[in-house]
């Protein structure tokens, strides 16, 4: 018996925290959902508070038993690298409440995975998504940073057979 897989790929943001969920059989990668939570609040807290509800409805309806999600990476500034860890953390407890495994990736390992380039443009990054999973269309941004770090767990070897 084949075991499938079903990965929850996010991208996390205090603002916009994209989501996208695959299954894995073998060689082949499903697409089953994705989107954004868009944050309604102004207060930073509350925005926190939106991202665990929304990750954890996901996990909810979808039942995915794995998390990749990317790491946090240092910028110019500092404030929005914490404000992204927060964001990162709370979606990382909501999943370890539901029993999800977390696998982190660099950004450049994901598109390393997905374009072949580890400093792939974001256009390039939702063009080998929508290529990959055999999409209708371009899935928005930050829906297909999510699905690429959840194509890059699936490429990482463990769902070939």
């Amino acid at each position: 018996m084949t075991e499938i897989t079903r990965i929850l790929g996010i991208d996390p943001g205090s603002r916009i925290t994209g989501f996208g969920i695959i299954e894995c059989q073998r060689q082949h990668s499903i697409y089953i959902t994705s989107g954004c939570i868009r944050m309604q609040h102004k207060e930073f807290p509350l925005r926190l508070q939106e991202i665990y509800a929304g990750i954890t409805e996901i996990v909810t309806q979808y039942h995915p038993t794995e998390l990749a999600i990317e790491q946090v990476f240092m910028s110019r500034n500092v404030a929005s690298a914490l404000k992204l860890g927060h964001a990162r953390g709370v979606a990382i407890v909501s999943c370890v409440q539901h029993h999800l495994s977390v696998y982190e990736y660099a950004p450049t390992a994901i598109k390393l995975a997905v374009v072949g380039k580890g400093h792939a443009k974001k256009i390039q990054v939702q063009h080998m998504v929508k290529v990959l999973l055999s999409l209708a269309n371009v899935p928005q941004e930050d829906a297909a940073d999510a699905l690429a770090a959840a194509l890059c767990h699936a490429h990482q070897g463990s769902y070939q057979a």
